[in-house]
């Protein structure tokens, strides 16, 4: 559909007479936790299939374990920040290039599959090395010479440049969760829908209209979870997600990130406690260097120089904080806009804009079509970018599609703008290989990543730039490296840094998680969750 300012205001209107009901009802059915999500049906609960929505991120964070982990709630920033988790152990060589992990023994996979072993461990990783297998985040593992079983407890990984913190660019991340070598190879594509993990939870069910039901897996290596059954739900509809948590249905939900909603949770309902992630997720603009305008860089200027940060961040109360480059200002290796020289501190100068588009052969303006996700969070900040766009001469023809077919359309490369929004862990170099490495370009066959621009492909990129960042060992020569990429990604604008935006999640006060959230991913552990 073709959503439009107006109707967009009207409803967010809608939600926020939603959040004005009241505090939640504490039902307590039984002893059930639910949490209902932004997304209208379950993709997939196999870790490595891309395009998977936030609801799948959830199940899949239940019911798999990294062989390392960061404690909850929060990301790991030093090497000694990580702790145990599959592995109970790890080393690594001077060079930071060879790390062996010690595995735990004993650790038991779901539905009686039997022991994980360095066998496991060997077929997760070897996935994403071999060329031929698509496989999620696969990027993040270009820098993985070979994995090998020393043992069947021992595991060694051998990289092609040094890196201190391999633990959180590749080890932590939900695509390094360890599959089950045997049920993936019985199940096949069934795996996707009836996975096999070690996590405290089990898949018990999973139904486009009932969602994923967890329960507790009885045999988990650090004990049973405290409640018995968790129910994922996915309820992509805003309205129908806070009145469902206002009348009791659901105990979490996620935020309605959108101007208004929060503000209004909070005096409507005092008690509801939200847990929200800092920086939360990057939102990212893609601009796609292949189709005109875009491949001029003067357009690609103008539209920077339009866009107003600061403005999209204030209007989400306290969430938002306006980006410079790619990196989230909260990180390391963040430019600021003193620190860079005038031309590429692009402030907000809609004049400007104007002109260069004048100067670019656009003297009436240019229309660009594009899409983006209904969830609250795209659309809202789409919307506002066309609007701020509108006033220089430069027309989205913007479509609000479903959530899980923009995932599936801009990875086929029917994009002209894609609004891009993930999180990261506070490893710099990882949203470059993601997102603009020329290895992740975007295929129209669905086989390639997420470099949605084809920088590096359509236009020289910042392929050497990040392998000479890989090839540092130290970490602050690393971090200046990091900024030098950021300089050339602003000379060239591929990819627009808009905002950072807290991942908030509304809690009804009867369930205590068990930890505070500070920081992390946009999901997290419920197996210490408890009914108050």
């Amino acid at each position: 559909m073709k959503l439009t300012r107006r109707t967009f205001l009207g409803h967010a209107s809608t939600i926020a007479a939603a959040a004005a009901l009241g505090a939640p009802i504490a039902h307590a059915k039984d002893e059930a936790i639910s949490i209902a999500l932004a997304a209208r049906s379950p993709t997939s609960i196999n870790p490595q299939q891309p395009g998977m929505t936030g609801g799948d991120n959830w199940a899949i964070h239940q019911v798999f374990d990294t062989l390392v982990k960061s404690d909850e709630g929060t990301f790991a920033i030093r090497p000694e920040d990580f702790r145990p988790s599959l592995a109970e152990s790890w080393e690594s060589s001077e060079d930071a290039k060879t790390w062996t992990y010690k595995l735990r023994r004993g650790v038991k996979f779901h539905k009686g599959y039997g022991e994980m072993t360095a066998d496991d461990v060997v077929f997760t990783f070897a996935r994403h090395l071999d060329p031929k297998i698509v496989t999620n985040q696969k990027p993040l593992y270009s820098n993985v010479e070979a994995v090998k079983a020393l043992d069947p407890h021992t595991v060694q990984f051998t990289l092609k440049r040094p890196d201190p913190l391999f633990n959180g660019s590749v080890v932590t991340t939900l695509a390094a969760s360890i599959l089950c070598r045997k049920a993936f190879e019985e199940k096949g594509k069934d795996f996707a829908m009836s996975p096999v993990g070690t996590g405290p939870y089990q898949v018990e069910s999973v139904s486009p209209s009932d969602g994923i039901q967890l329960a507790a897996f009885p045999d988990h290596f650090a004990g049973p979870a405290v409640t018995k059954t968790i129910h994922v739900r996915f309820i992509a509809d805003t309205t129908a997600r806070t009145l469902a948590f206002a009348s009791g249905q659901v105990d979490m939900i996620e935020g309605v990130r959108s101007p208004g909603w929060l503000p209004s949770m909070r005096q409507r309902s005092a008690s509801t406690i939200f847990d929200a992630t800092a920086p939360g997720s990057f939102n990212l603009l893609h601009l796609n260097l292949t189709r005109p305008p875009l491949y001029d860089i003067r357009v690609r200027q103008a539209i920077r120089y339009a866009i107003n940060s600061d403005q999209i961040a204030t209007a989400f109360a306290g969430l938002a904080v306006p980006m410079v480059g790619v990196i989230a200002p909260q990180f390391a290796g963040a430019v600021k806009k003193a620190d860079l020289p005038p031309e590429l501190q692009y402030n907000y100068d809609p004049k400007k804009a104007k002109a260069l588009l004048a100067e670019a052969g656009h003297p009436n303006g240019v229309t660009i079509p594009c899409f983006t996700s209904q969830r609250e969070d795209y659309a809202a900040i789409m919307l506002m970018l066309q609007e701020q766009l509108r006033a220089v001469g430069i027309n989205l023809d913007l479509k609000i599609i479903d959530h899980a077919t923009m995932h599936s359309e801009n990875r086929k490369d029917r994009n002209s703008i894609a609004l891009y929004s993930s999180s990261y862990p506070p490893v710099p170099t990882q949203p470059f290989l993601q997102l603009l490495s020329a290895e992740a370009d975007v295929k129209a066959d669905g086989t390639g990543a997420e470099n949605y621009s084809h920088y590096g492909v359509a236009i020289p990129g910042i392929d050497a730039l990040i392998e000479k960042a890989q090839d540092e060992p130290d970490f602050n020569k690393r971090i200046a490296l990091i900024q030098d990429i950021e300089k050339q990604v602003l000379r060239d604008l591929p990819l627009l840094g808009i905002v950072t935006l807290s991942y908030v999640i509304a809690r009804n006060p009867r369930v205590n998680i068990g930890f505070p959230v500070k920081s992390g991913y946009a999901y997290w552990r419920l197996n210490k969750a408890t009914r108050v």
